[in-house]
């Protein structure tokens, strides 16, 4: 792999994770779930294409990004493995998750999680999650794991490699009516 695209990945996640902790003003222990299509990163059509070694760079450079804020990281598999979540498991235990019992494969459940379930301590699969904030690379649909209210955030970066980059932090819901005091 191409040292430039290695140093763009890393530059690439280092100013999501920022914008979105900034923005969304998560606080440390906070969650960010990465949904990731190495195919559509390299230039292929999703699922078309997977680079596992594209997976390892993508997984530890979340994994970096977040912990420079304190946040925890979650990995979104692809469908084959039902949009399951590669996470430690003190966040699952913490997060009450419902676990499930698989593990991620460069062909099942793609090329990123199958690397963060490498990279992580004590790695599990959970259902699904609520996370604070969502990184889409690639159009991979990780807006299920994002707790509502999603509010999209975007930077001047649009692109990692040949995907989309697409970005959403969660607010609280507002309820009520016109007699409701938020402030």
């Amino acid at each position: 792999m191409e040292e430039a695209l290695r140093q763009d990945i890393k530059e690439a996640l280092t100013q999501a994770v920022d914008a979105l902790a900034e923005a969304g003003q998560i606080q440390p222990g906070g969650l960010i779930v990465l949904g990731c299509s190495t195919s559509e990163v390299a230039g292929a059509r999703i699922g078309k294409g997977s680079v596992p070694e594209l997976g390892e760079v993508i997984a530890q450079a979340m994994l970096d990004a977040c912990q420079r804020h304190g946040l925890d990281a979650a990995f979104q598999c692809c469908e084959h493995l039902n949009r399951a979540i590669v996470l430690e498991q003190r966040v699952l235990t913490a997060g009450r998750l419902t676990q499930v019992r698989a593990i991620p494969q460069p062909k099942a459940g793609g090329s990123v999680p199958a690397a963060a379930w490498k990279l992580l301590r004590q790695p599990v699969l959970a259902m699904n999650v609520q996370a604070d904030a969502a990184i889409d690379i690639g159009d991979t649909l990780v807006g299920m794991h994002i707790r509502p209210v999603a509010v999209p955030l975007r930077i001047d970066r649009q692109r990692v490699g040949h995907a989309n980059l697409v970005m959403a932090y969660s607010r609280l819901p507002y309820i009520g009516g016109s007699r409701a005091v938020y402030e």
